[in-house]
């Protein structure tokens, strides 16, 4: 890998292998700003017959350069490095660096223990998470399974590396030991490279390390990292997912069909997709100091990442995998989970449930299909409502202040020790809200992508709604650990498309009963008067314009500042422009059905979700 000034950098080429199909795009230095120029794509060739992962690199890549008129690929099928200008009639050729992220092959898969699953447990999975694995399972002294079952649980399992946590520095050794020996006669064999040994990172307790090492034998690779939880008042998370990093290049991806050439080639190292998402998001939040939420919705599972300010000021990032939400092959689990019911009262018409039940398996059966009618589109986007809002309920749950920390919670009270911690993912505190994913991304209208936003993440307050053009995300959050500057210029420029803000009171009153007054200001837009409970407005402000708007809440409402005090904030526009929402949170639709169709039309008439 070789190290370059970043002011040299002027071509970028990036791809993103995911498992059905490998992303390329183009960055190029236009006029002093890095902007995202060309992209392409080719099937993923990581399975068999070819399997090798750079074979699909290589096309995607060479359709990227065939638009751009720009020689990428050689004769012998490597990427050309560094970049050259056009000469003698030849046309320019070649990137400055070339870096890529993987989820090809399922992804980094991990299995995490420690002694108690609300504490050491829940910080080695977040540790996992966040450096972009999928965890298959959390093995705890206290996860009520019988040793006998998790050693079979431990054998069954095929994980690419295991994280243990467990004590904090000074305190249990024996519990930490006993996790050990489940692991050792377990003898967990990983999913690619039959001849090496299993990774395993050690991150807890530091004086029972040398007790856990002596418990394995050679069929472990064991590699001893600081503790996650030094104490029980702080996580420290960073060296352990930089291990994983470490070992999923590696172990994971040097045993994984054609990677241990594409390792060669990039010039930084290969990152698991949702960590670099979960990068790049960070970035974002902390160059404009923001809270940020992102999501990315599939068609096997639901990735949901939040960065938030923490109890001391600091910024915490979460990252959660919902493995039983998505919009194909878990479509069926959505609408068990969240009860038909539930799907239906985001539908404006009458639909046979049995109809509906024949579409789902139907999805399932055939998950690249995409509604031909406006009726499948209804529902397909009444369900991602419940898929999203599913996957953040359990995101919150997941991201919360750390258990079993001692908290003070009155002057008056003793300290008391806090069973379950608090979440930190606050909807009046969110700034930004990004979604991708193909329901997302690909809405017929944009307005129907910032309703479906809205409907299930039910932002309160002032809120920007972003969606990921084609998901770069991964491609820039790499590259950000190679040039920050370039990944933010292309994100805010190229990556993210703008839909407007949503302006929404918290709270709740009778249907027709004043919410807030509002007046808005602006070159294009000047608009006075008031909401009432229950409704919805979009006015017209679009991209790159803004507004001053002052609102005054009702008794009860919050916007921000507490219940019944004035906000005024600037707001940017965008591609579907300003939403005025006084349904109230939580948002909760009429119970009778009838009367439920009726209101949702008022709703999807108003945003002009269906037109055209």
């Amino acid at each position: 890998m070789t190290k370059l000034n970043p002011d040299q950098i002027n071509v970028i080429l990036a791809t993103d292998c995911g498992s059905t199909t490998t992303k390329a795009i183009l960055i190029q230095k236009i006029d002093g700003q890095y902007r995202q120029t060309f992209r392409g794509e080719a099937p993923t060739t990581v399975e068999q017959p070819v399997a090798d992962v750079t074979v699909g690199v290589v096309n995607a890549a060479t359709e990227v350069g065939e638009l751009a008129g720009r020689r990428l690929v050689d004769e012998s099928g490597k990427i050309i490095r560094p970049a050259k200008p056009a000469s003698d009639g030849q046309p320019p050729e070649g990137c400055d660096i070339y870096i890529s992220t993987s989820s090809a092959g399922g992804g980094l898969q991990m299995l995490v223990t420690g002694v108690v699953r609300e504490m050491t447990a829940a910080s080695a999975k977040r540790a996992a998470l966040g450096a972009g694995a999928i965890v298959m399972d959390t093995i705890a002294s206290n996860d009520r399974r019988k040793p006998h079952e998790q050693i079979q649980r431990i054998r069954e399992l095929r994980p690419d590396m295991i994280l243990m946590a467990g004590g904090t520095d000074g305190g249990t050794v024996e519990h930490v030991v006993q996790i050990a020996e489940l692991i050792a006669p377990a003898k967990p064999q990983p999913r690619f490279g039959s001849g090496y040994r299993m990774p395993v990172i050690y991150a807890g307790n530091k004086e029972a390390a040398k007790y856990v090492d002596e418990t394995f034998d050679e069929s472990v690779e064991l590699t001893v990292v600081e503790n996650i939880r030094p104490v029980l008042e702080r996580e420290n998370l960073g060296p352990a997912r930089d291990q994983i990093h470490d070992v999923f290049l590696e172990h994971v991806m040097a045993h994984a069909p054609g990677y241990d050439k594409l390792i060669d080639w990039t010039d930084a190292p290969i990152m698991p997709t949702p960590g670099a998402v979960g990068d790049i998001l960070q970035e974002i939040a902390k160059a404009r100091g923001i809270n940020v939420v992102g999501v990315d919705i599939g068609g096997a599972t639901t990735d949901m990442f939040s960065v938030f300010d923490g109890p001391d000021g600091e910024p915490v990032f979460n990252r959660t995998v919902s493995a039983n939400l998505g919009m194909s092959y878990s479509i069926s689990n959505v609408c068990a989970e969240a009860g038909m019911p539930s799907v239906l009262r985001w539908v404006h018409f009458d639909m046979d449930e049995r109809e509906l039940r024949n579409r789902v398996k139907n999805k399932m059966i055939r998950p690249t299909t995409i509604p031909q009618t406006l009726e499948a589109l209804v529902f397909e986007q009444a369900v991602s409502r419940e898929a999203l809002r599913l996957a953040y309920i359990q995101h919150r749950e997941f991201a919360t202040t750390l258990k079993g920390v001692q908290q003070q919670r009155t002057v008056g009270d003793t300290f008391a020790q806090q069973k379950s911690g608090q979440s930190i993912v606050d909807n009046m505190k969110l700034d930004l809200m990004v979604a991708s994913g193909g329901v997302l991304s690909h809405a017929p209208r944009m307005e129907q992508t910032a309703s479906m936003l809205i409907d299930a993440f039910e932002p309160e307050g002032i809120t920007e709604l972003a969606k990921d053009s084609i998901f770069m995300m991964p491609h820039l959050g790499v590259l950000a650990s190679v040039h920050p500057q370039a990944a933010l210029e292309v994100f805010e420029k190229d990556c993210l498309i703008y839909l407007g803000t949503c302006v929404a009171a918290k709270g709740r009153s009778k249907p027709g009963k004043r919410c807030f007054t509002y007046e808005i200001t602006g070159s294009t837009l000047n608009e006075r008067g008031e909401m009432s409970f229950g409704e919805v407005r979009l006015f017209p402000l679009g991209l790159g314009e803004t507004a001053r708007i002052v609102v005054e809440p009702a008794r009860g409402f919050d916007l921000g500042n507490g219940p019944g005090k004035r906000v005024e904030r600037e707001v940017r526009g965008g591609t579907v422009g300003l939403i005025l929402d006084a349904r109230g949170r939580p948002l909760i639709p009429p119970e009778d059905r009838a009367e439920c169709r009726r209101t949702v039309k008022e709703w999807s008439e108003s945003l002009k979700l269906y037109e055209g």
